[in-house]
């Protein structure tokens, strides 16, 4: 039994088509500039060149053509691409409706309550969000997802994008309150995004360490 200790965890049944590492990040790097940064950055564009309808209308259009071409050239929609695209529908609906930009901004704070509620409640639970959504990114099994390494990953990264999300919330809804909305478009694009990306390098970051040990990256 002392032997076996301390053989390799590394089995390439755990799986079977083990990704490089560079095929992980381009994963991510697409599915974070498809569903948070391209979006900002349309939105503050079609505000300043043109009016407030066109902006949320051509940012809807961005997510919907998005998933529209994944489905066409037979890619896997990821989940953060389903999420937003449900947010987004709901916003700009109500926003048309109402032609209220403050209840398109609005929205997101409670959107983003009702997620950081959701990935922090799963952390009773014994699938905890990020499970549910790794396999967007990695090729995942029972056997995978069973080790206690990666069990304990997703549940890190569960609690970690749970306050992610609510600090989001929170800072939406005190910029909404305090700027005029270009620099609030402006301003919390730029606040939002820096602080998305610094947990997206800290989930990449994590999830490669774990993996390494875990022998479930092909060698670069």
């Amino acid at each position: 039994m002392a032997l076996l200790a301390q053989l390799p965890i590394a089995e390439p049944a755990l799986s079977p088509s083990r990704p490089r590492l560079a095929q992980i990040l381009t994963r991510v790097v697409m599915s974070v500039a498809t569903a948070v940064l391209v979006p900002a950055a349309l939105l503050w564009a079609m505000l300043v060149a043109f009016d407030f309808a066109t902006a949320v209308v051509v940012v809807l259009a961005w997510i919907v053509g998005a998933m529209g071409w994944r489905r066409a050239t037979r890619r896997p929609v990821s989940g953060l691409l389903v999420l937003t695209l449900v947010i987004l529908v709901i916003r700009t609906a109500l926003t048309l409706a109402t032609g209220s930009a403050f209840l398109y901004f609005v929205q997101p704070v409670f959107a983003d309550l009702t997620v950081a509620a959701l990935f922090l409640g799963s952390l009773w639970s014994a699938r905890p969000v990020i499970a549910r959504l790794a396999p967007d990114f990695y090729p995942m099994d029972a056997a995978v997802t069973s080790l206690p390494r990666m069990r304990a990953l997703f549940r890190g990264l569960t609690l970690m994008w749970g306050l992610v999300i609510l600090v989001k919330g929170v800072t939406t809804l005190v910029l909404l309150e305090s700027l005029s909305t270009v620099h609030f478009v402006l301003i919390k694009g730029g606040a939002i995004t820096t602080l998305t990306v610094t947990a997206a390098v800290v989930t990449v970051v994590w999830s490669v360490i774990v993996g390494r040990r875990e022998g479930l990256l092909a060698a670069t």
